[in-house]
């Protein structure tokens, strides 16, 4: 019996987030876009033309909360510094800033308002269906930079834990499925 319930246990956990594709060579997608600068001024600030240190806004508030986990390992259902899988990640990270998410990430690709890729900014969630035979979104990750043409994003993948990725890597291009926007 505990056989069988350790079989289950790790047919689940390779269903996951960031549980491995294999690479397909006959078709390739590659995502290139010019993403934009965040230009969003901070809530209750309005635009100035001061040279003053600009005011951390939300989404950098969020991107320091999921920092903070860097390197911590891969745990299913993990929300903790001894744990954290991409939609616990993402929860805390959010919850820690008072912005309220889903805690499974095709719960959350339902939440905020769909954009397109080319205009990403920091603090937009991106999502990925890793599995094949999978039919919804399994894995997330968040934007914390869009610089010369290139979209970084932190996620916990289940070989290397709480990390950021780049979108160019063919992995995550080809696992790519849409951007929302709940700042």
């Amino acid at each position: 019996m505990l056989r069988i319930l350790s079989y289950i246990l790790l047919f689940f956990l390779l269903l996951s987030c960031g549980s491995k594709k294999k690479a397909t060579f006959n078709k390739t997608r590659k995502v290139s876009v010019a993403a934009k600068p965040d230009t969003r001024p901070a809530r209750g600030t309005t635009a100035s033309h001061k040279t003053s240190v600009p005011k951390r806004t939300k989404a950098d508030n969020v991107i320091g909360s999921a920092l903070q986990f860097s390197g911590v390992r891969y745990k299913y259902g993990g929300m903790t510094k001894r744990g954290m899988d991409c939609s616990g990640l993402l929860y805390v990270a959010f919850g820690e800033n008072d912005v309220p998410l889903p805690r499974v990430s095709y719960q959350m690709a339902e939440k905020g308002k769909r954009i397109r890729l080319d205009d990403v900014m920091k603090g937009d969630l991106l999502f990925f269906k890793t599995s094949k035979r999978g039919k919804r979104i399994n894995h997330v990750g968040m934007v914390v930079s869009t610089e010369n043409n290139e979209i970084k994003f932190i996620h916990s993948s289940t070989s290397r834990g709480v990390i950021v990725s780049s979108l160019r890597e063919g992995y995550w291009n080809s696992a790519f499925v849409r951007a929302t926007r709940v700042l």
